[in-house]
């Protein structure tokens, strides 16, 4: 998988997440907390500090998946983007994540960083398809997943936990090729 960052939009760039990206991760977060409120699952207030941005990362990095940010032209971590569940063999596929602070909303950085995820998710991990499951109610998100190439294929109910209740999403998934797996 490439280090090297990637324009995103004229003053962002994505670049894999590292451990020192966690102050400014949980900055912006802080910062995001009511905006994201409606879309995101109630968390401990712990989950908005550096210790807790860097916990999560490492956990989510030790447990095989991968993780970016975009950074702006400081080099500081605006938006957070994730392939979890990675699962190679037959199946070849991932969970895509993501959230863009609430200042960076509407760039369009979310669209060109899920573009190049998905371009990195085939060419360096030899992924088949990516899915990811969006509220019914964020149109946002879903605008995103359809313009990089994601298809709904159905619904969940009450499949996550998200702000006080279990909530419906729609599944999208992206197919990157068609070639036979790597096995």
């Amino acid at each position: 998988m490439t280090d090297a960052p990637y324009p995103l939009t004229a003053d962002r760039s994505l670049r894999p997440a590292v451990a020192s990206d966690a102050p400014a991760l949980a900055d912006a977060l802080l910062r995001s907390r009511t905006y994201m409120a409606p879309f995101e699952p109630v968390r401990p207030d712990s989950f908005y500090t550096p210790e807790g941005q860097a916990e999560r990362l490492a956990g989510h990095l030790a447990a095989g998946g991968h993780a970016w940010v975009a950074a702006d032209e400081e080099d500081r971590a605006v938006a957070s983007f994730t392939l979890s569940g990675v699962a190679l063999g037959a199946f070849r596929s991932a969970v895509f994540g993501y959230w863009v602070s609430v200042e960076q909303a509407g760039r369009g950085i979310a669209t060109a960083a899920v573009r190049r995820i998905c371009e990195l998710a085939r060419d360096d991990l030899g992924l088949h398809r990516v899915e990811a499951g969006v509220l019914l109610y964020n149109t946002a998100s879903q605008r995103v997943l359809e313009k990089s190439g994601f298809e709904e294929f159905g619904l969940a109910p009450d499949f996550l936990y998200i702000d006080g209740e279990w909530r419906d999403h729609r599944l999208f998934q992206r197919i990157l090729h068609d070639e036979p797996p790597l096995l």
